[in-house]
């Protein structure tokens, strides 16, 4: 057996999916597998070289043990509710437990019509699964929750979105695919049973310790409420715009999961935005907080019917499990920033002295993460002026340090302790839009150098890499990514 399953979500009943293998390709032919994550789970990564495995992973061939099938959902979509989505172009193969102890779900992405295909072709195009490819495995070594890339082929075929495409398969992996929208699916239907049946299941597979709590389903609120407050804090700290946060994109575990129109900051600009379809700035850099906070009163109304039979009380406790996010995500969003900044713990006036420093930062549209990255190098020699050449009104900034000294000089540590600190949350390398545009292109003339490169520089965000300093730079002028699309 290539792929060591043990399956649970298969043995809910059907109304949670619609079983049906992936449609075969044509011609795959296998771009990349991820020999680190494989081993992790289990997987002997030259069983996934062979034939076999290539025809495993392009959908070809159900691997033993498997039990593929669609999963149901429904979501919010930019405010509007849609009743039925579903996995219109993925199937879940099934899970394997990795040498961690920690069950996965192994999914590919691109491999056919669903009966929730809608009118979509079921497929993906190269470019979407390069880009998720190399964002979520960046993302995974900057230390965020994430789904993770464990292969890619291409599929012998194209397919047609505003121009002809050659098609693509990601094999997607996941701590879970059941979002937000999973839950809305079965409450829109009044399936009180359903969603019971879904809670329970996450409950004993993810949040184990909550089947002692008074109240489980209560507590299973809260505990999605951390995560993804703590999520949103975590991605914010990196310049990261997820770019859809729609509640079908919504892990009830706290993944990121759906890099479709993503994007990281070169400038800063809180109100950033770069996805093609956010006419509105919905799900801008600054507005993902309160995003969050709004999927996940959607949650929380699907589960009223659980919390108490009374319906004003069940509204008091998701109310009072939802306030739980503003002091979770401002404990993360602040004690993050702070140790970005040098802080060792938050203090009173921290999180003005950040409010205000972000404030700087759009004045004078310094690049997000190089501000960081200089910051953290200048300090060891106590001479900023790679930093200051970063601003174009460099008094503004020389006063700014000036307060930043006189803020960290209340932390008694030195300045390898805490160049130490900084260095571990301030990446040198983050995957710049221009970076993965350019690495999409070489690879759609069948170069795969680019796309080779750029992961191995994003699997050390954190370390310098001299031989690779062009790829710490932002775009020039002619270079710079301004929309990003979705490529569904």
């Amino acid at each position: 057996m290539i792929i060591p399953f043990e399956n649970t979500f298969a043995q809910l009943p059907e109304q949670f999916y619609a079983k049906l293998p992936p449609q075969p390709v044509m011609a795959p032919k296998l771009i990349r597998i991820n020999p680190e994550l494989a081993k992790l789970m289990g997987i002997e990564a030259d069983s996934l070289l062979t034939p076999e495995g290539i025809n495993i992973l392009a959908g070809v061939q159900v691997p033993d043990g498997a039990a593929p099938l669609a999963m149901a959902y429904g979501g919010h979509q930019f405010g509007n509710w849609v009743p039925q989505l579903g996995d219109g172009r993925a199937i879940l193969l099934g899970e394997a437990i990795g040498h961690d102890g920690i069950r996965r779900d192994i999914q590919l992405k691109g491999s056919g019509r669903t009966p929730f295909s809608r009118s979509g072709d079921g497929r993906a195009a190269l470019g979407p699964v390069l880009r998720e490819y190399v964002v979520s495995e960046a993302m995974a070594a900057l230390g965020l929750p994430t789904t993770r890339a464990l292969a890619a082929v291409t599929t012998g075929e194209n397919v047609l979105r505003d121009s002809v495409e050659p098609g693509a398969i990601l094999t997607r992996v996941a701590q879970s695919h059941i979002r937000v929208g999973t839950f809305q699916y079965h409450y829109a239907r009044q399936d009180e049973a359903a969603v019971k049946r879904l809670s329970d299941y996450v409950i004993s597979r993810h949040y184990p310790e909550l089947s002692k709590a008074t109240n489980p389903y209560l507590a299973l609120i809260k505990a999605v409420v951390a995560r993804q407050a703590s999520l949103v804090a975590q991605w914010m700290q990196i310049g990261f715009i997820h770019g859809v946060m729609n509640t079908d994109n919504c892990s009830v575990i706290g993944e990121t999961i759906d890099f479709g129109p993503c994007a990281f900051m070169d400038t800063f600009h809180p109100g950033k935005v770069f996805s093609s379809i956010d006419h509105m700035g919905r799900y801008a850099w600054r507005n993902q907080p309160n995003i969050a906070q709004w999927n996940l009163a959607q949650f929380a109304q699907t589960l009223l019917p659980l919390l108490d039979e009374d319906d004003e009380k069940a509204v008091e406790k998701a109310q009072e499990a939802l306030s739980t996010f503003n002091d979770q995500f401002s404990q993360d969003y602040y004690g993050g920033f702070g140790k970005k900044l040098g802080f060792m713990a938050t203090q009173d006036d921290d999180p003005k002295f950040i409010e205000d420093t972000l404030e700087l930062l759009t004045a004078h549209k310094v690049d997000f993460t190089l501000f960081f990255r200089h910051l953290t190098s200048d300090l060891e020699n106590d001479n900023f002026t790679t930093l200051s050449a970063l601003f174009s009104e460099p008094t503004a900034f020389l006063d700014w340090v000036a307060s930043w000294k006189i803020r960290i000089a209340k932390e008694g540590m030195s300045t390898a302790d805490r160049m130490a600190t900084m260095q571990a949350v301030n990446p040198i390398f983050i995957p710049r839009n221009h970076r993965i545009e350019e690495m999409i292109q070489a690879a759609l003339t069948g170069d795969y150098e680019p796309f080779e490169r750029l992961l191995k520089i994003l699997s050390l965000p954190f370390t310098s890499q001299p031989e690779h300093a062009d790829y710490e730079t932002p775009p020039k002028p002619d270079e710079i990514i301004h929309e990003t699309f979705c490529g569904t």
